[in-house]
């Protein structure tokens, strides 16, 4: 079955390319979720205009994508942290974490889109990716110190 990809489908293609997929995959699961349509002679062509109005929108969500990174960017996180006299921290800074930390000061950020291999378990500067469009990635900086005993 051919279809016209109305947005990017990762491993199979992107938005306005004409792709063949097998009929139960197109018919039970791209077609319904509106992610495209068959390849009719009408619909190949409305695909310019298909297009267009993608790559309108896509310029439209980069442009709101690179004043979020400006903001987040000038960001300064800092987390405390229980760790003994040699920096042994009890704890770690996860994605859910670092996504409270700037919904605290007023962004917000989905944890999904927070890009860290691993919880952060140490003392010091970090620096964080947050993907937040196709090709826009904000470094935010986090700072992690010894939570002193009150």
């Amino acid at each position: 079955m051919k279809v016209i990809l109305k947005e990017d489908v990762p491993d199979l293609g992107r938005g306005g390319e004409t792709v063949n997929v097998k009929t139960g995959y197109g018919r039970n699961y791209l077609i319904p979720r509106n992610l495209a349509i068959p390849a009719t002679k009408g619909n190949l062509a409305a695909v310019d205009h298909l297009k267009k109005q993608m790559d309108l929108r896509d310029r439209k969500l980069r442009r709101g994508a690179e004043q979020i990174k400006d903001s987040l960017e000038r960001l300064e996180l800092v987390e405390e942290l229980l760790a003994d006299d040699e920096g042994k921290v009890f704890g770690s800074v996860t994605n859910h974490r670092i996504a409270e930390l700037i919904e605290a000061q007023g962004q917000s950020v989905d944890k999904r889109t927070i890009l860290l291999d691993e919880p952060i378990k140490g003392l010091g500067f970090f620096t964080i990716k947050i993907k937040l469009a196709k090709d826009v990635e904000a470094n935010v900086k986090i700072k992690v110190i010894k939570k002193e005993n009150a």
